[in-house]
């Protein structure tokens, strides 16, 4: 049974963890400070050590540094601190994870810490993104949609964009939906650029409290605020001569706007607590999820601003949009999660790809990722069943339509033209989607006289 060692000051949330790993088959210790977990380790032998790095009177990072990868160590952060994650990556940690996170994801990142091989401390990529709790450093991970040939016309054009502007120094604003993968062409053209050498740093700003954005911009020095324990090297120093990547930009409150403004208008930045400028050369690119042109007509969102991060805009499509790339996409996640999980699973059921074909994903990229990891952690045959899937991909909801302006009939007929679609003009596909009868699907084709 291994042995993990937790610490963490917030005692009811350090007991609910420990009460669910003890379910899992876990011997698990808890110290609610660094100094009672330094002792604990020195007594007793660990297999894991899962510790959180804001620790009063303690630096997590100091602990890491200590165990110099002799123990992996999982690090909890409780909000984006990309910096303070960058450091305990470089020192030896082997993954962090963001709070608010879920059970499976705790389980899926011991899983990985107790069955890696030792290593070195590692130069990672890292995302401060809140919704991507498990983070892909391992060497070989595939992190940019350019490792896989997809085919879809959508996905070409998207491709011949980034080819275009990635050489240059142009901000670009990405729009897509959630999950579309927006962060993976962020690194895409970062990876194409003369930056590419150079730090590409993620900020989650949906993820940041507005009172504290501007020192995960800026950084701050010991003591400016309450809190303020340490020195904080901000995002943009970070991701000095390099890349820094703001995702849902949109979220950022007006006096946060203000801000970023200014520091891209003077290329220049101060530490909270500092009257030090520092010089700072960082390629910015943003994305959302938000229609911004109406954020700024509703005056949300400065319109300054806006054309200073939107110098050139992409626009990612929806898998649903995506026809071709989506036996790829499965086909990469069932041979990552097969690696990562230590799975031989070969192929997907029939009747798996005829569900996957025709749900219409509205979680996107993420959606399927997240599907197929737990599938094949699911999975103790050689192929991935039906029964292995969520409830959401059987009995889909079908893509709404605005029926304001619809008569029944309409709604009806344009749900029949939606499935039919979505399987490829399959009419027994799409009666199970509908979920009626083939011959009930074929009176209402009939009915309303549709030539398909």
């Amino acid at each position: 049974m291994p042995k993990i060692l937790i610490i963490e000051d917030d005692t009811s949330f350090a007991q609910m963890l420990q009460r669910f790993l003890a379910r899992n088959n876990f011997d698990v210790v808890l110290s609610h400070t660094g100094l009672d977990g330094e002792k604990q380790i020195k007594e007793q032998d660990f297999q894991l050590v899962i510790t959180d790095l804001r620790l009063p009177e303690y630096d997590g990072i100091k602990l890491v540094s200590e165990l110099k990868g002799s123990i992996p160590v999982i690090v909890m952060t409780g909000y984006a601190e990309v910096a303070t994650a960058v450091k305990a990556m470089k020192m030896g940690a082997y993954d962090y994870i963001s709070k608010p996170f879920t059970p499976d994801q705790m389980l899926l990142v011991i899983d990985g810490a107790l069955n890696a091989k030792p290593t070195s401390a590692k130069e990672p990529v890292i995302s401060s993104n809140t919704n991507d709790s498990i983070k892909d450093v391992e060497e070989g991970e595939i992190t940019t949609s350019n490792e896989l040939v997809l085919t879809s016309e959508a996905t070409q054009v998207l491709e011949e964009h980034i080819v275009l502007v990635a050489p240059t120094d142009m901000s670009v604003l990405i729009i897509g939906e959630s999950g579309t993968g927006k962060e993976v062409t962020a690194k895409n053209i970062h990876q194409k650029s003369s930056r590419k050498a150079k730090p590409f740093i993620a900020l989650d700003c949906g993820a940041i409290p507005k009172e504290l954005a501007a020192s995960e911009f800026f950084g701050h020095i010991k003591g400016s605020f309450t809190g303020a324990i340490a020195d904080k090297i901000g995002s943009f120093e970070a991701a000095n001569e390099g890349t820094l990547f703001l995702d849902e930009v949109g979220n950022l409150s007006y006096e946060n706007q203000i801000q970023l403004l200014r520091a891209l208008q003077e290329r220049k930045i101060k530490k909270i607590g500092s009257n030090t400028e520092i010089d700072v050369d960082v390629r910015i690119l943003s994305a959302t999820n938000e229609d911004l042109k109406a954020a700024v007509e509703k005056g949300t969102f400065r319109e300054d601003l806006y054309h200073r991060l939107n110098e050139f805009s992409l626009q990612i499509p929806a898998l649903k949009n995506r026809h071709g790339d989506l036996p790829i996409l499965a086909s990469h996640f069932l041979e990552k999660f097969n690696k990562k999980l230590n799975k031989q699973i070969t192929d997907f059921s029939d009747e798996v790809w005829d569900i996957f074909n025709a749900y219409h994903w509205p979680g996107n990229i993420r959606e399927l990722q997240n599907v197929i990891q737990r599938a094949v952690l699911l999975t103790t045959t050689s192929k991935i069943e039906a029964k292995a899937l969520p409830s959401e991909l059987m009995n889909p909801v079908l893509e709404s339509v605005e029926i304001g302006s619809l008569s029944k009939a309409d709604f009806e007929k344009e749900q029949i033209i939606n499935a039919l679609k979505r399987t490829n003009y399959n009419k027994s596909k799409a009666a199970k989607l509908l979920q009626v009868t083939r011959k009930t699907l074929y009176n209402r084709i009939n009915y309303y006289d549709l030539d398909l």
